[in-house]
């Protein structure tokens, strides 16, 4: 059964990179190497969440993507323009037969992700991936977007976004001298997030304090309920990872319920607020980023810079 597998994925590899290969091509450097990939690709699968966002947000819809991590199949924030997208696994979860059976002429995805099934990728078709994750989605845009032939479109909708960036500092004004704290409930699991986080680095962008305790160019910290002390600011954002069997969501009610944290000064002066989870970290990717935005806009009733 396995030489029997193993050969199907040999045959629909060979298939699939011969119907790849380019009239012409060019050269992208990438966390792998330098691979050469098709002027312009048609049929493109991608392999992480914030890779997805990318390219639909230059209006290129994969053939194939990897699962999001919340949604059925897809966040709720991309399901309409994903409804007929394949479905190839998850990020730490590749399904390789499915990738090989759509024909690719381009993969993206990513080295912390996949760096391990790279060879077996490039077999298949032309794969680029970006170097790490959390708060580098800005650079792996760039990549992601000349990899599908819209380098142009990348660069133009990042200068959008730091545009907005730039307009609701403006706004913001002397509320920039806030202290915003960022934690996040998982199931038997809580965390403190640093700056190198995906709302950290955005936060960071507009020019936002954090809590001299959270004010680190790191990732996060897992954390007791003795450290609830340290999620005080002026203003606290907390998410809650919930896959659908209420685990994360009961963590969350049991630390929001407890008298430490329901003594913390931000949270008595009603600034405590439950965000998104997909937007505010998972999803990761540039439209995720933009409703981040309108999340702040509308919560420091701000002017809309859409």
């Amino acid at each position: 059964m396995k030489l029997l597998r193993r050969s199907v994925l040999a045959s629909l590899a060979l298939a699939a990179l011969v119907s790849a290969l380019p009239v012409s091509a060019r050269e992208i450097t990438h966390a792998m190497g330098v691979t050469d990939v098709p002027d312009n690709p048609q049929r493109i699968v991608v392999l992480t969440n914030e890779g997805t966002e990318a390219l639909l947000a230059v209006g290129v819809t994969p053939i194939g993507a990897v699962r999001s991590w919340l949604g059925d199949p897809w966040y709720d924030h991309i399901a309409e323009q994903m409804a007929d997208v394949t479905v190839v696994g998850e990020e730490s979860a590749i399904n390789l037969e499915a990738i090989a059976a759509l024909e690719p002429d381009l993969i993206v995805g990513n080295k912390t992700r996949q760096e391990k099934i790279y060879e077996q990728l490039s077999a298949i078709a032309p794969t680029v991936m970006s170097e790490r994750l959390r708060g580098d989605w800005k650079i792996n845009m760039a990549l992601y977007t000349d990899a599908a032939g819209k380098g142009e479109e990348g660069k133009a909708a990042l200068a959008d976004f730091d545009a907005r960036i730039d307009r609701i500092a403006e706004a913001a004004g002397p509320l920039l001298e806030e202290e915003i704290s960022l934690g996040r409930f998982m199931a038997s699991l809580t965390r403190i997030y640093y700056k190198d986080t995906f709302a950290g680095l955005i936060l960071s962008e507009i020019g936002f304090k954090r809590p001299a305790v959270q004010d680190k160019a790191e990732f996060a910290d897992d954390v007791g309920k003795e450290r609830i002390p340290d999620f005080d600011g002026d203003r606290l954002f907390y998410f809650v990872y919930e896959t659908g069997d209420g685990a994360a969501q009961s963590q969350a009610n049991d630390w929001t319920s407890d008298p430490l944290w329901q003594n913390l000064p931000v949270v008595k002066a009603g600034k405590a607020y439950a965000v998104d989870d997909a937007i505010w970290n998972t999803a990761g990717g540039i439209l995720a980023a933009n409703l981040l935005l309108d999340d702040l806009e509308k919560i420091y009733e701000l002017p809309s810079t859409r």
